[in-house]
């Protein structure tokens, strides 16, 4: 990046034709912004005077004529060849006499950070906060944008209000997304080129609203319109953002389905992300990905002795009942675990867990494995690849080395005989932890013992099942917690020995 920082390029556009009237970009081009870097090229669209006829050329370390472009009605639109990372560059639309100017303009990697309350928490609200603030400073290619929270019944070609423009840190930091904005620090560090973060969010919101007319098709709820809005927020928080070329996204939402067609968001999410992909790659023409990386972030606590199964669920669900992300039907997604980062005393109710920074380092170690390829990064925590079972035993085998603690109620057994399976409202028991080697841990089955069998299994199936990293089952780092499980009988899960 050293040759590329001082460098100063400019995109002068010039109209052929008569250019009174307003001449401007669209509304999340800003100065201070962060462009896709190659080998992707980026978008620039705005207004114009109609039939005028829009030349681009670029100067700077290399020089780059594009065609003419004409204003059809009332938006010119360019697709810049790719760019390396760096900067800082101008770009000039100039039309005539008019022009339009955006200055100290990056190339990096575009993130869309988005979901309900606990992608939106502030980074002023984080524990540390003060530490946070004062070292933000020191990141300045680390650019911050945020759209208005507006909702609208029809699809929007560009953001009805911005929030927050492109900034340069520490400007914003403190009323912008903790998640997002300490995933992108975190990323740059690795990195060490130019990132951009776009947060679009919105507290207490549904999947169905970020999710548009097609995906909800899929998942047979278009005809439901319910209180919480189909679509609206992606209406005019999403679809205006498609012709942005974007490097991938990370999104912790959720809480609201705990209670709101909890039963189909194993449909709903998977849907929503194949939606967003196909519609950015179009939008962009061609250069966002069409499978771009998706990471997000499995719920974490609210109750302590909640005997819902609501956030279970969801988290389950959340996996597209695998457990476990990426996974075949989630391909090139990435999830944080954060059950075990409950937050009892949180001023924001425990729904909202001030630690952002184990949930930003979570996604970012998922993103470097799946977005950036890169090799011997372990982001997975442990999950179990076969389970055998005898009368008194259950033994759990995970598919990486574990650190475990011992608990004695953390592994539940559901049992019946064949005839009464296991359901919804079955009786779950305590499985102990026994024993445990460099793989594996057994369990106790004597809940079972008089006169059923064990007929399924499940791990940390409650709303709050561990104190703050303090869950029996890590990785062997005891970085990483194992994710819930839920598994039943026949095998695929269960084996006799």
């Amino acid at each position: 990046m050293a040759k590329t920082v001082c460098a100063v390029l400019i995109l002068v556009a010039v109209f052929i034709h008569d250019c009174d009237g307003d001449l401007r970009f669209a509304s999340y081009y800003g100065d201070h912004m962060v462009l896709q870097k190659s080998p992707e090229r980026a978008v620039l669209w705005g207004y114009g005077p109609e039939g005028a006829q829009v030349t681009v050329s670029l100067s700077g370390p290399g020089t780059q004529k594009l065609s003419p472009v004409t204003v059809t009605e009332g938006i010119w639109r360019v697709t810049l060849d790719a760019v390396e990372a760096g900067g800082p560059y101008i770009v000039t639309a100039a039309c005539q006499s008019s022009t339009a100017n955006l200055t100290d303009v990056l190339f990096g990697d575009i993130w869309l950070c988005g979901g309900q309350s606990n992608m939106l928490f502030p980074t002023s609200e984080v524990f540390n906060a003060s530490k946070e603030l004062a070292i933000a400073a020191k990141y300045p290619h680390v650019r911050t944008f945020m759209a208005s929270l507006i909702q609208s019944e029809t699809e929007q070609t560009d953001l009805i209000q911005v929030e927050l423009p492109w900034s340069v840190p520490p400007e914003h930091v403190a009323e912008f997304s903790a998640v997002c904005w300490l995933f992108g620090r975190y990323l740059y560090k690795r990195l060490q080129y130019p990132i951009g973060l776009v947060e679009s969010c919105w507290g207490g919101t549904p999947v169905e609203a970020w999710s548009s007319s097609r995906a909800l098709q899929q998942c047979g709820q278009l005809d439901n319109h319910g209180p919480r809005g189909n679509s609206v927020l992606w209406n005019a928080m999403i679809h205006p953002l498609l012709n942005m070329t974007i490097k991938g996204a990370i999104w912790y939402q959720a809480e609201e389905n705990t209670y709101y067609h909890q039963d189909k968001y194993n449909c709903s999410f998977p849907a929503m992300i194949d939606d967003w992909r196909m519609a950015f790659h179009q939008g962009s023409g061609g250069q966002t990905a069409h499978d771009f990386p998706f990471g997000f972030v499995q719920l974490s606590t609210n109750v302590k002795k909640s005997t819902s199964d609501g956030i279970p669920n969801i988290r389950w669900h959340q996996t597209a009942d695998f457990g476990f992300a990426p996974n075949p039907r989630m391909q090139k997604t990435f999830m944080a675990v954060a059950l075990d980062l409950p937050d009892e005393k949180s001023p924001y109710t425990p729904l909202h867990p001030r630690d952002k920074q184990d949930v930003a380092y979570r996604l970012t170690l998922g993103a470097m494995a799946v977005a950036y390829n890169e090799k011997d990064v372990a982001f997975l925590g442990p999950f179990p690849n076969q389970v055998l079972s005898t009368q008194k035993y259950l033994k759990v085998h995970y598919d990486q080395k574990v650190s475990v603690t011992p608990s004695k109620d953390i592994f539940e057994i559901c049992c019946s005989n064949i005839h009464t399976p296991c359901g919804p409202k079955s009786r779950w028991f305590p499985a102990p932890i026994m024993e445990w080697g460099p793989t594996s841990v057994q369990l106790s089955a004597s809940a079972c013992l008089l006169t059923d069998v064990v007929t399924a299994l499940r791990y940390a199936w409650r709303d709050w099942p561990c104190d703050f990293k303090a869950c029996p089952i890590y990785s062997a780092s005891g970085i990483l917690p194992a994710p819930p499980f839920i598994v039943n009988r026949p095998p695929e899960g269960i084996q006799e020995l």
